[in-house]
């Protein structure tokens, strides 16, 4: 059976059929309003505390990093051994060890020597043995290197008589040389070698205008020929003179000094402490016939000795 079809109840018009059907509309039901609960007592607190932290989070930070250096403070105080006290004796340890490690610097005289040493060459006197053409050592002395072209200067009373002159240089360079000059009344002579070494070292000559007795000088030489040697002393006098024993040599104007030479120094450099050539040892006063130095010898000025070998005055 057929259910009616529900129509609302809206009449018809007059001629009695039903008029056009309306729908009811349709609306949501809304959801029911339920009024908020009233915060608990948790709730109220935990809000509370929030914006007491809102309010100081500046100084939280503060205290959370002060916290925390405090903290790595105790940490590598527990894990690092303290600091030790040092006593003086300690320090005075310390200082010794290192001062026992620390090399000494060297001496003048050894500055002015490692200055002065590769202008120094040996100088041999030479003469032919009898029946032979070989040369055999008759004497030595020193020279001492002056300019670039390897002139040399030394005593006359070194090269007096020689045959032959022989230079020996500090690479071992060997050398006959050939007497260019001499100045006997200042015990001198000039010589030109034959062959120079590349690297030749002029020495530096230096005034003696403004020498003091008691300035430190050095002699290089060699003493009874047993190779280059250096000693240390002091000027002990100015504008000296001195005769040999035999009266032929009489020199005038002479620096006296105290520093060690022996025969085999005579030609050598008298230097200063910068290593600067005033003068060439001639001859030492001994009042006795060992011919050994007993604290007084005597130099030329660098000055006489320059015009011997023409050069200019200072």
């Amino acid at each position: 059976m057929k259910r009616k079809a529900l129509y609302s109840s809206s009449r018809g018009d007059r001629s009695g059929r039903p008029g056009p059907v309306r729908l009811a509309s349709i609306e949501p039901i809304p959801d029911p309003i339920v009024p908020p609960k009233p915060p608990g007592r948790l709730a109220r607190g935990a809000g509370r505390v929030k914006a007491f932290y809102k309010r100081r989070e500046k100084w939280f930070g503060l205290l959370a990093s002060g916290a925390a250096a405090i903290i790595a403070l105790i940490l590598f105080q527990a894990f690092v051994p303290g600091a030790r006290n040092y006593t003086q004796h300690d320090i005075d340890l310390a200082v010794r060890s290192t001062l026992e490690h620390i090399p000494e610097p060297p001496s003048a005289a050894s500055r002015a020597y490692a200055v002065i040493r590769p202008s120094v060459v040996r100088v041999n006197q030479l003469e032919k043995e009898k029946d032979s053409d070989e040369l055999s050592v008759k004497g030595v002395g020193t020279g001492v290197i002056i300019d670039e072209k390897g002139t040399i200067l030394t005593n006359l009373h070194v090269v007096a008589g020689a045959d032959k002159v022989g230079i020996e240089y500090l690479d071992g360079t060997k050398s006959e040389a050939e007497v260019i000059s001499v100045q006997p009344e200042n015990d001198l002579a000039v010589l030109k070698p034959k062959t120079i070494p590349d690297d030749i070292v002029p020495a530096t000559l230096k005034s003696t205008a403004k020498l003091r007795p008691g300035d430190e000088v050095i002699a290089v030489g060699n003493p009874f020929g047993i190779g280059i040697s250096v000693s240390d002393g002091i000027i002990s006098g100015l504008r000296r003179n001195y005769q040999s024993a035999d009266g032929k040599s009489n020199l005038t104007n002479l620096i006296q000094f105290d520093a060690a030479a022996n025969p085999g120094n005579s030609g050598g450099p008298l230097v200063t402490t910068d290593g600067e050539v005033i003068g060439i040892v001639t001859a030492i006063l001994n009042p006795t016939s060992q011919r050994v130095f007993i604290g007084i010898g005597f130099a030329v000025p660098i000055e006489n000795a320059a015009a011997a070998a023409g050069l200019s005055p200072f």
